[in-house]
């Protein structure tokens, strides 16, 4: 049961830490990797997949840490179970947000619910031009459009951000 809420907490601290480094890191000096993702290209592959690489290690040091094999007596046994929930964070994030959002690897539109607001909060977030303001940082916490919407003009009034035309 430890191991299952161990795996769980840590699902849900990455909502956490990828809303953080998505505000402060990709919007921030890491722009650089992230720039691709906010502009039309016509590769398959983006810059901005770099940072799936960044998870792929933090969930493979949770294994390493945790091993035995790998860290002697100095194994942390959590680390393992950390390591699962980041990996799971990163198959949701992979599915949900280059699967349904970006549609990357299928074509379905959903047309109510959660996964729908999902949607419509990440293409809000893609509202802006350049890496200043914004909206909807996160992943699995979709705030209310309708609310993303009201913020995304008063970003554009204050000079904040540069909005896409289509938003109002």
């Amino acid at each position: 049961m430890i191991q299952f809420l161990i795996v769980f907490a840590t699902v849900w601290a990455m909502e956490f830490v990828a809303w953080s480094s998505h505000k402060y890191v990709m919007h921030g000096f890491g722009w650089a990797w992230h720039r691709d993702h906010h502009e039309p290209h016509d590769s398959f592959f983006e810059r901005n997949d770099l940072y799936a690489v960044v998870g792929a290690a933090m969930s493979i040091s949770g294994f390493m840490i945790g091993s035995p094999l790998v860290a002697g007596a100095y194994a942390w046994w959590p680390a393992t179970w950390i390591g699962v929930g980041v990996l799971i964070y990163g198959i949701i994030y992979t599915l949900i947000h280059d699967g349904l959002v970006h549609q990357r690897w299928f074509r379905y539109v959903p047309r109510k619910g959660y996964f729908k607001r999902v949607v419509q909060a990440h293409k809000l977030h893609h509202a802006t031009i350049g890496k200043e303001g914004g909206v909807s940082f996160g992943f699995i916490i979709a705030l209310d459009p309708a609310k993303l919407k009201q913020e995304l003009r008063r970003q554009r009034e204050a000079g904040i951000a540069v909005v896409r035309d289509a938003v109002d």
